[in-house]
């Protein structure tokens, strides 16, 4: 029995974005993608919590999808998600050895995502999910936006609610207001069983992405309000296309 609550910040903060972008609805069936990492288990509870308490009614599903990266344990997450009694999908899809033979000048991280999205596209379809939640975060969504911007001239971010093009499922984000220090906290203080390391491809060479966390991090440090401000630019980015 799942007996964590999320803290009332996280909580408000999650509440708003799916009020504002319209992302459960009742009779969703919702397929979490979870990686292991601490922003996908933070979300994983706040969606149970919101499930008990809510007053819209939804089914919730979890999906790993393990890219078979030598040193990347997933075992422990299976016992976790049996305790709490959710329906457990778990993919093995050798993600790292295909990038050696198909990539090309793609980042090995967005190749990766883009594999792993559509091994839960494929499983929804399969299961009969209707909605796919993933737990990209604020800070997410600034490096993205930040990174199209430096290296592709575009003004683009991740959003915070789509139909993909084949038009069956709905991809939902609900940590777009939250900080990644948010879920780090709440990860450790709730002792969540964080695989550590969750991303070793990534985490064993710098990336871009990498260097522009650090990059906001240190503009952040003489302004407080970095956060709030790149929310603003980005809104008119998150609410197109809201499906009906």
């Amino acid at each position: 029995m799942n007996n964590i609550r999320p803290p009332k910040s996280l909580l408000r903060h999650v509440g708003r974005a799916i009020a504002d972008f319209d992302m459960i609805r009742s009779g969703d069936r919702i397929l979490l993608g979870l990686s292991g990492g601490k922003d996908s288990l933070t979300l994983l509870h706040i969606l149970l919590h919101l499930q008990r308490y809510s007053p819209v009614s939804y089914e919730l599903g979890v999906i790993t999808v393990d890219p078979l990266v030598e040193g990347f344990d997933l075992s422990p997450l299976g016992p976790y998600l049996a305790s709490l009694s959710i329906p457990y999908y778990y993919e093995a899809q050798p993600i790292m050895e295909r990038a050696r033979e198909h990539m090309h000048k793609d980042s090995y991280c967005s190749w990766c995502a883009r594999m792993k999205r559509g091994v839960m596209y494929s499983v929804a379809r399969r299961e009969c999910y209707t909605v796919l939640a993933l737990a990209q975060h604020l800070d997410d969504l600034a490096e993205s936006f930040m990174m199209s911007a430096f290296h592709a001239g575009q003004l683009r971010t991740m959003k915070a609610h789509y139909r993909i093009d084949a038009g069956d499922l709905r991809v939902i984000r609900p940590l777009v207001y939250v900080r990644e220090r948010q879920t780090h906290d709440f990860a450790c203080q709730a002792g969540l069983p964080v695989i550590g390391d969750n991303c070793p491809a990534c985490f064993r060479r710098p990336t871009q992405r990498e260097h522009m966390k650090q990059l906001l991090a240190q503009e952040e440090a003489g302004n407080k309000y970095l956060f709030k401000s790149l929310l603003s630019a980005m809104s008119p980015l998150l609410s197109k296309n809201i499906p009906d």
